[in-house]
């Protein structure tokens, strides 16, 4: 682990290489999993004051999860999170063409709304766990993202550098800056 501000950054993040492979997994990670994706404090509000915005983009399976269940649920860890469609993809998911894509966002790119969707999903394959002390910032693996791992390892390009924007939007240029420092300092001790 290496402490970059007030942060626990797994070196996986440094060691480890991954390009999400769209034509592989068709986003996969807005499908499978157990439950929606998870929501930083303030983001239900934010999900609360676009929906409206967003709802023109969302299924109708969609938004009928969501007037159903509500535009975020807490889940059996007790995490608030995005609803899901009968226990399998997440209320914000589209299909196109065979690919999951995420209403948010493109609401986002068309300039709809102000948010481009939840940091959770910017950041993956990055999972950021808040303690009392510091934020624990580690990379993880899922069986879904292999081809992503194995075109990390062609373009030699390591998980931090694919989520640099989500990584300062997250915690800042300044962090980020931080990051490449220890990055660079690691790589040199090799």
């Amino acid at each position: 682990m290496i402490a970059v501000g007030n942060s626990l950054v797994s070196e996986d993040l440094l060691e480890k290489k991954f390009v999400c492979d769209l034509n592989a997994c068709k986003g996969a990670c807005c499908v499978e999993g157990e439950s929606g994706a998870p929501l930083e404090e303030g983001e239900d509000e934010i999900l609360d004051r676009i929906y409206n915005k967003v709802k023109p983009y969302i299924p109708a399976d969609g938004i009928k999860a969501i007037e159903k269940q509500g535009k975020y649920v807490i889940d059996s860890d007790g995490d608030v999170v995005t609803p899901l469609v009968k226990g399998k993809h997440c209320a914000y998911t589209f299909f196109e063409n065979g690919f999951a894509k995420c209403a948010i966002e493109k609401a986002y790119n068309e300039g709809k709304v102000d948010w481009r969707k939840p940091v959770s999903c910017h950041l993956y394959p990055v999972r950021v766990e808040k303690t009392k002390v510091y934020d624990s910032v580690n990379y993880h693996k899922w069986n879904i993202c292999k081809p992503a791992c194995k075109l990390g390892d062609e373009l030699k390009v390591p998980v931090y550098k694919f989520v640099k924007d989500a990584l300062i939007r997250k915690f800042g240029k300044k962090w980020y800056g931080e990051l490449e420092q220890a990055a660079k300092l690691i790589e040199e001790k090799r």
